[in-house]
């Protein structure tokens, strides 16, 4: 089954008009908050659609709106839904109760607190973070766990959300909310690392600029976030083969251990909040950087450093990077103990 729809989000003084839908026992929106809006009748445009649902909605007449977007909402259970998303900062008229829930202004960095579909998280963010007009499809399970998500004809990175104890918690969230409401999730970092007669090397990347958070930073031979439904070592391989155009195959990853990270902090003027649990390797096979193909997107360049002058720079300072001290430590730590010469 397939329908046509109009969703409205009305702004004032940093606040979004919010629906909380209690009032049908039968809805897929149950006990959800959602903007206004509704299903076309025959032959109405989106417009005329939008400014019919609002008025019945709210008894407010918009004065000034916009088009943000499509929504293809795809349920898991046979329903398609194609969503116009509207934002409007100009009404007038008396409210009214709605027949579909409870209307309520919200706080714009509130709404984050409430019981959202998953993927309208997404398009808050979007509706947040750029002025284009984008095209958003969601695909649920049928359960209401989202299972894709595709900005521009382009799949987003989901994350598999955990429990302390590194368990699924069974919710699944895009990347920039993850990162944006500090979700704990699974990463992978892979520390390739050469013998020598004293010691050991370290290869560092410099993280490109472009990157959401630390750029230019100095990080982790390879790391990565694990996409929703990976295994550790599923995405070591592939993120070494990314990001270095390394062809590794699991064995030649040695397991080190799990590390705790987390911290907040603005780039690019957007807060981005990290809260991970990592599955840490190391690589020891033979490495030339000039045969590396480095993803520009994600490095600008590598480098080998010592290991002990790494760490000393690593807590004096010197070194602009992202590396937890604790993680280098505990890497070295294995280091020494296994004697991977």
């Amino acid at each position: 089954m397939t329908g046509l729809s109009t969703l409205c989000y009305i702004e004032k003084d940093h606040k979004y008009l919010m629906l909380h839908r209690v009032v049908k026992k039968n809805d897929v929106n149950k006990d959800k908050w959602i903007g206004v809006g509704g299903h076309f009748e025959e032959d109405e445009s989106p417009e005329e659609c939008l400014l019919r649902e609002v008025w019945e909605e709210t008894g407010y007449r918009l004065t000034d709106y916009r088009f943000r977007g499509i929504v293809t909402f795809v349920s898991g259970d046979g329903v398609t839904e194609y969503m116009h998303l509207f934002t409007a900062t100009g009404f007038e008229g008396t409210p009214v109760p709605c027949n579909e829930g409870v209307l309520e202004w919200v706080d714009k960095d509130d709404v984050w607190n409430l019981n959202l579909w998953e993927g309208d998280k997404i398009f808050f963010r979007l509706l947040d973070e750029r002025d284009s007009f984008f095209s958003l499809k969601l695909v649920y399970d049928g359960c209401g766990c989202l299972v894709s998500a595709d900005l521009d004809g382009q799949p987003m990175e989901l994350f598999d959300i955990l429990h302390e104890d590194g368990t699924k918690t069974g919710v699944v969230k895009e990347r920039g909310v993850a990162h944006r409401e500090g979700a704990l999730h699974g990463t992978v970092h892979i520390w390739i690392v050469r013998p020598k007669e004293s010691g050991f090397d370290v290869l560092l990347q410099k993280r490109s600029e472009m990157k959401d958070s630390n750029p230019g930073d100095y990080d982790i031979s390879s790391a990565g976030h694990m996409a929703a439904g990976d295994d550790p070592l599923q995405a070591s391989v592939r993120e070494m083969k990314e990001e270095l155009g390394l062809d590794v195959r699991p064995e030649q990853l040695h397991y080190v251990g799990k590390h705790r990270g987390a911290f907040e902090a603005v780039f690019h003027g957007k807060m981005f909040r990290d809260n991970e649990i990592s599955s840490v390797y190391v690589y020891t096979d033979p490495v030339e950087i000039e045969q590396l193909t480095l993803q520009e997107e994600e490095l600008e360049e590598v480098r080998w450093m010592d290991y002990e002058e790494c760490h000393r720079r690593i807590l004096d300072g010197s070194l602009p990077n992202c590396i937890y001290e604790d993680e280098f430590r505990m890497v070295g730590e294995y280091l020494k103990e296994t004697d991977m010469k």
